[in-house]
């Protein structure tokens, strides 16, 4: 008999770990998970924004703890990033 887990079970065991957020822009970010809530908004640290610009991929270190709107989220990628796909 197949076990059953939910979405944020799955993102619950990512917390401390590193994750990779697609957003619905044209933005990606890579950190270490701290928290979130039942919308999805995350707390990463250690975080590198990724931009797809038409003249390629600009990435910039953000320092300090970073917020994500829940809503803007396209997918998440636990234990990855742009640079590992």
């Amino acid at each position: 008999m197949a076990s059953t887990i939910l979405p944020l079970e799955l993102i619950d065991k990512a917390i401390g770990s590193k994750i990779w957020v697609i957003m619905k822009t044209e933005r990606e970010f890579t950190g270490t998970l701290l928290g979130f809530d039942d919308y999805v908004n995350m707390v990463l640290e250690d975080v590198t924004e990724y931009e797809n610009l038409p003249t390629g991929r600009v990435s910039k270190k953000l320092s300090g703890s970073t917020l994500l709107n829940g809503n803007n989220v396209a997918m998440l990628v636990p234990g990855s990033g742009p640079e590992d796909a």
